[in-house]
Order: C-alpha cells, then sequence, then structure tokens
C-alpha cells in the first residue's frame, strides 16, 4: 500500500514504479513490491511513529502486488519565501558548483592489490553432451561446459589431486603456465615449492558453473536457440557446481560441499574465509551489489549482449562490493584523510579513499559479466550445508575428512565469528581432525589472495603433513587461551 508522510507542509511525490522498472527478477518474472513488508514482520512500521499519520485518502494495495500509478508523498524541507523582486539580486553574490560535474578519477595505487583478468585462452574445456539437471526450479541446461586448467603431474595411483575452488570472480587462471603466461589470481600460492606445491601435488582449478570465463552460464550460447543464455540460464546452487567441478570465500563452500557430497573422493578440506551457512549481514550485501547491476536500465532484464553494457550498475556493485573484501584498519593505515589535491572540494571524489573505490569498480566492470555476478553471487547466498538438517552440527556430521579451517580477523565480508562457528560445529559434530587457524592481518577478506606469509604458511602445512594432526593454532596466545576449552 502507498502511504503519505505529514510531516512538514509542504511534499515532494514520486511514483515508485518508475524507480522499480530496471530492477525485475529473471527474465520476464515480475518483482512483487509492498510498502508494507515491515508491518507484517513486526506488527507495526519501522519507518512511522505516532507523529507520522498514514493517508487515508488513497486506496489501499493488496500486499504482494505492484504498486501502479500510485504517488507516494515525500517530506522535503521548508524553504523561506523570498519576498523581492528576483531582478533585484546581484549575480556576483552566488557562486555555485559546476553543473557539468567534471569528474576525473586521479587514483593512486599505495597497496597490494589481487590479479584480475578477463580469461580468454589457456584453459582446457570439459565437456559434457548430456542434459544437466540443476537443483533448483527443475532447472536444465542442454549440455555442460567447464573450463579448467592443470599444473603439475597426477601420479599413477591418482592421490595427489588438489582441487582448488576459485572465489566468485575469479577464473580457472589461478597460475601463469606457457599457454597463458599472465600472472594468476593465486600467482604466488601455486607452484614449485609454494604454499600448494606444484611438484609434489596435481594441482586443478576450474571455473564456476554460471561463470563467464569458460564454464556454462549466461552468456554461453544456448545450443537449442543459438543465442546467449542471458537470464533464461537457471539458477545455480554451490551443489550444482560441484557436481560439475583448498578453496576460499565461494571456494570454502565448495571444498566443505564436496567433502559431504562426495567423501570418498576427498581426502582433506581447507576453507579458507568462508561458512557452513550464508548469514543475514553477507546476504544483504550481496543482494545490494545485485540491485545495483538490475536497476541499470541497460540491465534490460539480462538481455543486454547485443545491446548496451550495463556498466554504471557493474561499476557500482563492484564498489560495495570492494567495501567488504578489505578492512577499515587497512584503509586507516592506507589513506586515512589523505585528498587528492588541495583544492576546494566538490561533489565528484575529495579523499583518496573514494578515488580508489572508483578505480576499483571501473577497472573491473567490463573483466566481468553482470549476470555471472548475479547467479554465483545468489548461490552463495543460498548455500547452507545444514539444509535439511535440525542444526548446523547435525549438518556438518556427513564431513569425516581432516579440515582446516582459516579465519581472518578483520574480514568484513565473512567475520571471524563465523569461521569460529564452523570450526567449533565441526568438532561438536564429531570430526577429530579440524584444525583452526586465525589471521591478525589488516588486509580483510583479499588476506587470502595477499598473505602469503600467513595464509600459505598455513596451507602448505596442512597439505603436506602425512599425520592426522589436529588442533587449535593462532599466531595471538591471548586468543589461544580464549579458545583452549575446544
Amino acid at each position: 500500500m502507498a502511504y503519505a508522510l505529514r510531516i512538514l507542509p509542504r511534499t515532494l511525490t514520486f511514483s515508485p514504479e518508475s524507480t522499480l522498472c530496471g530492477c525485475r527478477l529473471l527474465a520476464d518474472s515480475k518483482v512483487p513490491f509492498s510498502t508494507d513488508r515491515h508491518r507484517e514482520a513486526s506488527g507495526r512500521s519501522r519507518f512511522f511513529d505516532s507523529r507520522r499519520e498514514l493517508s487515508s485518502t488513497q486506496p489501499q494495495q493488496q500486499r504482494g502486488q505492484p504498486i501502479h500509478e500510485e504517488n507516494i508523498t515525500f517530506p522535503q524541507i521548508e524553504t523561506p519565501e523570498y519576498k523581492g523582486h528576483i531582478q533585484d539580486i546581484d549575480p556576483s553574490v552566488f557562486k555555485g558548483l559546476d553543473s557539468s560535474f567534471p569528474c576525473v578519477s586521479r587514483n593512486q595505487l599505495s597497496g597490494p592489490e589481487p590479479e584480475y583478468d578477463n580469461i580468454t585462452k589457456g584453459y582446457q574445456l570439459f565437456t559434457s553432451t548430456e542434459p544437466f539437471h540443476l537443483k533448483y526450479r527443475q532447472g536444465v541446461i542442454p549440455q555442460l561446459q567447464i573450463a579448467y586448467e592443470t599444473w603439475g603431474t597426477l601420479n599413477e595411483d591418482r592421490s595427489n589431486a588438489v582441487l582448488i575452488s576459485a572465489g566468485l570472480s575469479a577464473s580457472s587462471h589461478a597460475k601463469s603456465h606457457v599457454e597463458n603466461p599472465k600472472p594468476g589470481w593465486w600467482e604466488k600460492f601455486v607452484g614449485p615449492g609454494c604454499a600448494v606445491d606444484t611438484s609434489k601435488f596435481f594441482v586443478i582449478c576450474s571455473n564456476n558453473l554460471g561463470g563467464c570465463y569458460g564454464s556454462s552460464g549466461p552468456s554461453a550460447i544456448n545450443p537449442v536457440t543459438g543465442k546467449r543464455f542471458a537470464t533464461t540460464f537457471p539458477i545455480v546452487s554451490v551443489d550444482d557446481m560441484l557436481h560439475a567441478s583448498v578453496g576460499s570465500s565461494l571456494g570454502g563452500m565448495l571444498s566443505l560441499m564436496s567433502s559431504v557430497i562426495h567423501p570418498e573422493r576427498v581426502g582433506r578440506v581447507v576453507s579458507i574465509s568462508s561458512c557452513g551457512q550464508s548469514h543475514p549481514s553477507s546476504i544483504a550485501m550481496r543482494y545490494l551489489q545485485r540491485k545495483c547491476i538490475m536497476c541499470d536500465p541497460n540491465w534490460n532484464k539480462g538481455h543486454y549482449y547485443e545491446g548496451t553494457y550495463p556498466k554504471v550498475g557493474m561499476k557500482l556493485a563492484r564498489e560495495i562490493a570492494t567495501m567488504t573484501y578489505r578492512s577499515g584498519p587497512e584503509w586507516d593505515e592506507r589513506f586515512g584523510r589523505k585528498r587528492m589535491s588541495e583544492e576546494d572540494p566538490s561533489l565528484c571524489p575529495t579523499f583518496l579513499i573514494e578515488s580508489y573505490l572508483e578505480h576499483q569498480g571501473e577497472s573491473f566492470s567490463t573483466k566481468f559479466d553482470p549476470n555471472s555476478l548475479l547467479y554465483i553471487s545468489k548461490a552463495m547466498d543460498m548455500f547452507d550445508v545444514a539444509e535439511g538438517f535440525p542444526s548446523l552440527e547435525e549438518g556438518l556430521e556427513r564431513v569425516k575428512c581432516p579440515i582446516m579451517v582459516v579465519g581472518v580477523q578483520t574480514d568484513v565480508l565473512f567475520p571471524i565469528w563465523q569461521q569460529r562457528e564452523l570450526a567449533e560445529g565441526l568438532q561438536k559434530s564429531g570430526n577429530d581432525a579440524v584444525t583452526y587457524y586465525e589471521l591478525n592481518s589488516i588486509y580483510g577478506h583479499d588476506t587470502f589472495l595477499l598473505d602469503l606469509n600467513g595464509v600459505g604458511a598455513a596451507v602448505k602445512g596442512f597439505l603436506e603433513t602425512n599425520q592426522r594432526e589436529h588442533g587449535w593454532l593462532t599466531k595471538h596466545k591471548q586468543l589461544h587461551q580464549e579458545r583452549r576449552h575446544f
């Protein structure tokens, strides 16, 4: 239903339908919009108090239905009325901003950044011509393709394989090689003598199902129609990715589920900055990113491949994501309140941190397919290893192999308490081979991409030990004492 706010005598009206016209769910499905959602949850609207009256002149809107041609009044600050003549005003007493807003990105990168690239070559393809059935909504695609890259040599009994599961925006290119010499997203972690030692292990990294770097996804060609799937591509889940495919972030979800679905094929699991189930704080962040893309008029319900690319939405989505990938302590140290110049401020970026976010959004906006971001981030939201079980601990009882959980104290996207929750749940479920490693890095969620000493040492030690050693590892004695009751 539509409300009228009677706060100030002057009001400005707008139509919510016009603001939501670009934000529609998959294909032609309609987005239900209700301004009464919070009232349903709490018994009264959190947006109104006793001083705000509901307009009785507006017709009642059926709950759960889109609003059409109804105006919602919006409060506007009362301004004093000028009683003279505008011709009497001296033009020199007013000097405003340049209305053309000549914002120019002038970012100066001053710290380590992950390697991301638009991968178009150097990967191999696994192709199944059989129809591939997905978990949700009875989804099925005519055939399945998964892009992957390998390093090292598989031994005779095939016991030295290590599967690296990529994060949301990463490709199969974890490490450079002859076919693609560009640095990979885990370049310093993979190789001879590295954390994942290719002189000892046969390493495989795949592009996720739903991705845009060679695997089946929204940007792939539908062999039935000869056109790109776009948003006709079925919803994917982490479970689906496993049937098609040491993980971090989304990769940690994949690694954990691999030990649940294929326990006979998984010898040990490393989960870095991930979780046992997605929590509201992370879901909310990813929802905002998706909304940025879907509200871009150029998104065109996902059918933009032959039209205008939704760059504005994609850029803004990445800027929001960047806020969850790094940490406040790093930005205090790296940027502080430094300005880009000594000029007086305008509405354009003034501080270095603003320019940094703009640069991150701009540089990534055309490297990843927006529809793939929608699909894969939704799969992350739906992840829950305890689905169908009364508790997380009972869902984790299916994980029988040794597992190491690595968390970062400054991680905003997957906070440290979620790593502790996962590790505790594994122990309570009866797993006697749980190792917990907590890092005090300033790089937040991106620590798994940047902290070679901390993450690399933990991964290398866990993969190369031949004993079922387990326990709680930490870099801070005080924290270890706090966790000693495990």
